[in-house]
């Protein structure tokens, strides 16, 4: 009975057959290596079958909460240490409580079954299943391939989701860190600065994160129409290309080396979940040394703040104000950009009348969005693609010529309402839109997911752009193209701020490995500067 019913449980809810293989055979032989221990075929089929309602129960409400799925890591990150466990039960404490009467239930039940179960079956029956299963899970995890990178942020696939996070959970336990680093100490720790002294009072600082925006002007085949492209030159007139670490989605990517200041090629297979298991483990992130010199740090964000955890991460790192898509009164998650923009304008023209304190803005946009299947504000008469341009990519640049309206609109408005204030305004692409898929050797049907490309394609390429108002901008790096880690680096120094040692050293290393990190030819000085971080507390594993 037990049996028919995973076997339905798998069949509906666990994905390509390749996958409910994989699940059923990593269930099996679980089964068997509890049966080897304990010779009892009932007990191990209903401990087993219990844990597994536990962990569909337990992924499907941590969905509801935080838009993720349940991870190994999980049990690492949210039982190591007393401030997580008091997080749980302050915030979610009746959840905790239905989580340990769960717990409570599993051991009556295996209890009951242990007790009454009447089969003694041979061990080395037990271990040939054992093997069998074994083999068939590794067989059904080749079959289906790696795990899509936003898997853990869909309903769905929860068991097999938390069975093949245990190889990258493993990894990390092994390393002994999430981070990779060199194994001895590197050099000497680097210093948290108390003070940050500055002769003039710094710029307001507006960091806009160009939701799925890249320069055109990438695809040389591509018809479009050319007056976009000053939108993506900085004041020294030059177009300065970025180099990002994910394709068509998972802008959280993007955000977290920018903020954090560290690639997320360097957490390995989990790299997807940096925001969620480096909450309050980093110390000196962009926004938190913008808040040592006094800014104010806020962020206006389209989606609800609890989307992949953001809320608790932003938090973590010094951005602690948090206009969502409900306190901004958005009607959708994809309001036109000039939505946010004045949003951020109202909040700034409250801050200048009350406050002295430079401002740190980052807004988030959302009109490139996908999908691209229809007209956005479709009353707007702004240049597309050239003909014979594919529709999707047309639309794209539809919002493109959309994007730079508003956000010139928006610097604008900086000029006329606020004459006496200075400004550094950097805005980037996140990443490609799932439009440029066709351009880079792909066919219309393929998923993001599904884009595989060398990690120096220019599918990772997009841009970063800087202008001051009032605010001279030192020159820019020559890089072309700039890795995404060393962007929060570089925006500290253009606005005149006093570097820690650890941004002082990052943007060293950006120089020495000519603007590339993760991949940087001199691998050893980027895992020794990571081992420095760890050592100085400044990124915490523990």
């Amino acid at each position: 009975m037990l049996g028919v019913v995973l076997a339905r449980y798998f069949w509906l809810d666990e994905g390509s057959p390749s996958n409910m293989l994989f699940t059923a055979a990593v269930t099996g032989a679980l089964i068997a290596f509890v049966v080897l221990l304990s010779r009892r075929l009932l007990f191990a089929s209903v401990l087993v079958s219990a844990l597994i309602v536990v962990v569909v129960a337990v992924a499907s409400v941590k969905r509801s909460i935080m838009n993720m799925v349940v991870h190994a890591y999980d049990l690492i990150f949210y039982l190591s240490s007393w401030s997580t466990i008091s997080f749980l039960w302050s915030d979610h404490r009746r959840y905790v409580l239905a989580f340990l009467a769960a717990v409570s239930a599993v051991l009556a039940v295996s209890w009951l079954a242990y007790r009454a179960d009447p089969s003694r079956l041979p061990r080395r029956w037990a271990a040939g299943g054992l093997v069998l299963c074994t083999l068939l899970a590794a067989l059904g995890a080749y079959a289906k391939g790696e795990r899509r990178h936003m898997q853990f942020y869909f309903s769905g696939l929860y068991l097999s989701s938390f069975y093949a996070s245990w190889g990258e959970t493993i990894e990390a336990l092994y390393r002994g860190t999430l981070l990779e680093a060199a194994i001895k100490p590197a050099g000497p720790p680097f210093a948290l600065p108390r003070a940050c002294p500055t002769s003039v009072k710094p710029p307001h600082i507006i960091l806009v994160h160009q939701e799925s925006v890249v320069q055109p002007s990438l695809f040389r085949s591509l018809r479009y129409d050319g007056t976009v492209d000053p939108f993506f030159r900085s004041d020294d007139q030059e177009l300065h290309a970025l180099r990002v670490e994910t394709y068509g989605g998972a802008s959280w990517l993007t955000e977290f080396s920018l903020l954090a200041g560290v690639s997320t090629h360097s957490f390995g297979g989990m790299r997807q979940f940096v925001q969620t298991f480096t909450q309050n483990k980093l110390k000196d992130t962009l926004p938190q040394a913008l808040q040592r010199c006094d800014y104010r740090n806020v962020v206006f964000y389209p989606m609800l703040k609890n989307f992949v955890s953001n809320d608790r991460f932003y938090s973590s790192i010094g951005l602690k104000e948090i206009f969502d898509l409900k306190a901004q009164g958005a009607p959708s998650a994809q309001e036109r950009d000039s939505f946010y923009y004045g949003n951020a304008l109202k909040e700034m023209e409250r801050h200048f009348k009350t406050s002295t304190k430079p401002l740190f803005t980052f807004i988030q946009t959302m009109s490139a969005h996908w999908p691209y299947d229809y007209k956005y504000e479709p009353q707007l008469d702004v240049p597309g693609g050239g003909p014979g341009t594919d529709p999707e990519m047309s639309e794209y640049l539809r919002r493109v010529a959309i994007a730079k309206m508003d956000y010139e609109a928006m610097v604008q408005q900086l000029i006329d309402r606020f004459p006496n204030e200075r400004f550094l305004i950097v805005h980037y692409g996140d990443h490609h839109p799932m439009a440029t898929r066709t351009l880079l050797g792909y066919r219309d049907e393929t998923e993001a997911e599904d884009v595989l490309l060398d990690p120096d394609s220019i599918g990772f390429h997009t841009y970063y752009a800087v202008h001051g108002i009032n605010y001279r901008v030192p020159p820019l790096p020559r890089f072309q193209p700039l890795d995404v880690a060393y962007l929060g680096s570089l925006i500290l120094e253009l606005a005149g701020l006093p570097l820690s040692d650890s941004h002082g050293e990052r943007l060293r290393l950006m120089s020495l490995c000519n603007g590339r990190y993760y991949s940087c030819a001199r691998r050893e000085d980027i895992l020794a500067f990571h081992r420095r971080l760890i050592d100085s507390g400044v990124v915490m594993t523990d």
